[in-house]
């Protein structure tokens, strides 16, 4: 299985994506979405993949211009994955650490933009929610992509919604600090 960047210097590149369990890359259309949202912010932006999975996220926002991503998750051959494929690309704007979020981490910057698409139904978006916000981590009017299953709660302390939708069995949304 392989995902597109739609846009940016690596448009159109084909990016593999590794065979772990419960992967599931944000489709196409979402992310096409997600980053239309996102235009006048990811250019110098610092983003937080969290969930990093597939990179999909974080090297789309990469492709679009942001400064530096640091990629999190919790399976060694995922985190091997993405600096093979941080290294294909030829990018030196990229962290990868291996670790469960948010649990296990320790970071120190903060964060224009994050990107929270955990696995489903493992309630992990308020707890993470919760850790970025005492450990500091969002920078004044940061934003927070969230991506979860269909019939997951909407309420996030403290955040305001900017804007949400729904396809097939995900909800997704922008949400800032």
């Amino acid at each position: 299985m392989s995902v597109r960047i739609i846009a940016g210097q690596w448009r159109s590149r084909q990016l593999e994506v590794p065979e772990a369990l419960g992967l599931r890359p944000t489709p196409n259309r979402v992310r096409e979405t997600l980053f239309n949202w996102l235009m006048d912010d990811v250019v110098g932006a610092h983003c937080l993949d969290a969930f990093a999975g597939s990179g999909a996220l974080g090297f789309e926002a990469l492709s679009r211009g942001a400064d530096h991503v640091t990629f999190i998750d919790s399976n060694p051959q995922v985190i091997k994955h993405l600096r093979a494929t941080g290294d294909l690309l030829k990018t030196t704007q990229a962290s990868y650490l291996l670790g469960s979020f948010p649990e296990k981490i320790k970071l120190s910057e903060q964060f224009d933009i994050v990107f929270l698409d955990p696995p489903f139904h493992q309630g992990l978006i308020e707890p993470s929610l919760q850790f970025l916000v005492q450990s500091n981590l969002l920078k004044p009017r940061a934003l927070i992509y969230v991506e979860q299953e269909i019939n997951a709660e909407h309420a996030h302390s403290n955040l305001a919604c900017l804007k949400s939708k729904t396809t097939g069995q995900v909800s997704y949304s922008l949400w800032k600090a």
